[in-house]
């Protein structure tokens, strides 16, 4: 199963796989795999916004 690490701006908020960090933010799954799309880059670029939310999926090793 794929891993994400979240973080808030500087600040570590999770790690686990998308539903249980969908959990721990009160979001859906849906939300953390977008959150690592290249679309969401672009719209926080445009916006350049302060201590946006940044997920990071982790590689299997």
């Amino acid at each position: 199963m794929k891993e994400y690490a979240v973080y808030k701006g500087d600040e570590f908020l999770c790690l686990g796989t998308a539903i249980e960090c969908a959990d721990k933010l009160g979001v859906k799954a849906d939300t953390i795999v977008y959150y690592t799309s290249p679309a969401y880059q672009r719209k926080l670029a445009k916006r350049n916004a302060v201590n946006p939310i940044i997920v990071i999926k982790l590689e299997d090793e």
